[in-house]
């Protein structure tokens, strides 16, 4: 038991400064839950060093401790830091600033176990611990947008979830454990595994918001405050992307799961891309962009068990999505939320611009920034797992991806006009976040090769 608590000190410590915001919160001391909140989560993330190498499980092998998870822990849990200092800057000086805190340590904590689990059952619960938190956030604001997208949001996680136990009773029944690493038992039984994969493709892939159950992302983004529009975009996103990783790892490969994936990548690259080209609302542009950028990740899902590259490139595209995208959500709180907004922006910020048009180009994964070293990594995992075709299909969205980030580009750099107003209030905070993930966009691609090693 020691040993199991020991490995588990960075969970620890994220649910201890929840309790602890929590207390300073209803003391109605928000800079302190503010505080405590980044305090232990960047002692989360240092504890988190050590744990570089292990791969094991603890407590009966239900939840594990390898380098997918262990990377988890060092992307999601300085992310959330970064979104936390998003939402200081956005939701400051509100009633009930420090629940906001205290919410997404909870949703990251749930994005943990998520990304962790090796149990069946730690998969419910990572979608309950992050579902429940988000849908609260998503109604912060308490206005009929706000309440409408929040409830869209709980309606459908309510159901997809029930869908996911559905599916999962199904791998229950045929291996008799509920261990993710006893699913080899479903080799002779192919039909049983499928249905359960299915159950759960259609509970985490409401979480990772893709096609076809992304339906609440863009409503959930435009209702929510922008800062909580960037944490979801990213923290949950990620946290089901690595459970599917975990998943996955263990399914008996005669299921031929890896075309059920492949085709729902398609489908997710192609559609958000497609559906992002007619928004005219920076918020939902990027929703679908997020969703798009989902279909991707699944490129290193496909070829778990079959390229050694797999989990590597899922933890290098999730380290450069985090960093890209909070930094874009970033520069739309400056901005404003419309096209209309962008107008001449470039022009009037000069920094701001060139931080906006970097992030935007490693979306599209242009060379040499973080998107392109992670969406290369994915190319090549896809491939040699044979799936050449899917590629294909992946470079082919990244052109038009170029076509949907070259819209703000484009606005941002048009002639100015006499009503155009840029940036009322100074946000120091978002130019904090602004700058740390300009660095890490442009390090992650310049210092690919050290991150590997590191991850190696």
């Amino acid at each position: 038991m020691a040993r199991d608590l020991a490995l588990l000190i960075p969970e620890i410590i994220v649910l201890l400064t929840i309790v602890f915001a929590l207390v300073a919160e209803m003391l109605r001391l928000p800079r302190i839950a503010l505080a405590v909140t980044l305090t232990g989560l960047l002692l989360a993330t240092g504890m988190t060093l050590p744990l570089l190498g292990e791969n094991t499980s603890i407590f009966s092998g239900t939840y594990r401790i390898d380098t997918l998870s262990v990377w988890a822990k060092l992307i999601l849990l300085p992310a959330t830091a970064l979104s936390i200092l998003l939402a200081r800057s956005e939701l400051g000086g509100s009633d009930r600033e420090g629940t906001a805190y205290v919410l997404i340590c909870l949703v990251s904590l749930g994005s943990l176990v998520l990304a962790s689990a090796g149990d069946t059952m730690l998969l419910v619960l990572g979608i309950l611990l992050s579902g429940l938190g988000s849908f609260a956030l998503v109604a912060y604001p308490r206005d009929d947008k706000a309440t409408e997208a929040a409830m869209k949001f709980f309606v459908y996680g309510s159901v997809t979830g029930a869908v996911m136990i559905y599916g999962l009773s199904f791998w229950f029944g045929g291996t008799g454990s509920t261990l993710l690493s006893d699913l080899s038992r479903l080799d002779a039984t192919p039909v049983v595994a499928v249905v359960g994969l299915v159950g759960v493709i259609v509970g985490l892939g409401y979480k990772a918001s893709l096609v076809p159950f992304h339906f609440w992302a863009p409503d959930a983004y435009e209702g929510a405050p922008v800062s909580i529009a960037a944490y979801l975009s990213v923290i949950p996103k990620i946290g089901a992307i690595f459970a599917l990783a975990q998943v996955v790892r263990d399914l008996p490969m005669g299921t031929d799961w890896p075309l059920l994936i492949a085709g729902v990548s398609v489908l997710t690259m192609t559609y958000g891309y497609l559906a992002a080209l007619v928004q005219n609302n920076v918020v939902r542009l990027l929703a679908y962009s997020s969703i798009a950028q989902a279909g991707y990740f699944l490129l290193g899902i496909v070829a778990v068990g079959a390229s050694p590259l797999a989990l590597t490139s899922l933890i290098v595209f999730a380290a450069a999505y985090a960093a890209m995208n909070l930094g874009a959500f970033a520069v739309v709180m400056r901005t404003g939320r419309t096209l209309d907004a962008f107008s001449a922006a470039g022009r009037k910020n000069i920094a701001m611009g060139v931080a906006m048009v970097l992030f935007l180009l490693s979306l599209a994964g242009i060379p040499p920034l973080a998107g392109f070293v992670g969406k290369f990594l994915l190319f090549g995992a896809a491939m040699d797992a044979g799936f050449t075709g899917l590629v294909v299909v992946a470079i082919l969205n990244s052109v038009l991806s170029l076509a949907v980030y070259l819209r703000i580009v484009v606005a941002m750099y048009r002639q100015p006009t006499d009503d155009v107003s840029i940036e009322t209030a100074s946000m120091p905070l978002v130019k904090l976040v602004c700058v740390v993930a300009f660095v890490f966009t442009l390090g992650i691609g310049l210092a690919a090769q050290a991150l590997l090693g590191a991850i190696d």
